[in-house]
């Protein structure tokens, strides 16, 4: 009974996911995401996208990482990628949070889930590489369909955009491609300056 408390406590906390608003609106720009619904879709993504990783992957090990690559973002909080400064702490913040959060698990889930999180952070394996690329393809998929959303809210340039993706071509070289037409679109629209 106490793993099954311990799994529903667990379960109960996660739920706090839906308060951790990100930077990325939906992409009718009516608002924006959550970190739950960013990990929805970034599943949704690895899925459909799956065959134009540059590796061959487990599929399923890249839809595990989805669903828990952001939720130490429940303490930590959103750390907006183009933000300096809260990404020079990102990593210290969200380690004491991945400690708390992970260890409501019983043991044996919480040293699965925490593996495959820091799995992701490493970025070593093709699985993370994929994974890292799909999640940085959401957020710039969602500001391109949103008319430049987070971007022209907070003056992102075109060339600043590409240095902070420029890894999805490690992961998914296609879809790199596909990102950079992306933003000389959104240069071109007029949404971001070069």
């Amino acid at each position: 009974m106490e793993r099954l408390q311990q799994q529903i406590q667990f379960l109960v906390e996660i739920d706090r996911l839906k308060q951790i608003f990100r930077q990325s609106s939906l992409m009718d720009g009516s608002r924006l995401e959550n970190d739950a619904e960013h990990s929805w879709h970034f599943a949704m993504m690895a899925l459909i996208l799956a065959e134009h990783a540059k590796e061959t992957i487990d599929l399923n090990r890249v839809l595990r990482m989805a669903l828990i690559h952001d939720i130490v973002e429940i303490d930590a909080g959103d750390s907006f990628v183009y933000d300096d400064a809260a990404m020079a702490t990102k990593t210290m913040r969200e380690l004491v949070a991945a400690e708390r959060i992970f260890n409501l698990l019983p043991d044996d889930q919480a040293r699965e889930i925490r593996a495959l999180w820091d799995e992701f952070e490493e970025q070593e394996t093709p699985e993370a590489r994929f994974a890292g690329a799909i999640d940085r393809l959401c957020g710039l998929l969602s500001n391109y369909q949103s008319g430049g959303g987070g971007w022209k809210r907070h003056n992102i340039s075109a060339s600043r955009i590409r240095q902070r993706n420029s890894h999805i071509t490690e992961g998914a070289p296609a879809l790199w491609d596909l990102a950079q037409e992306f933003i000389a679109d959104a240069v071109k629209q007029g949404w971001i300056e070069e």
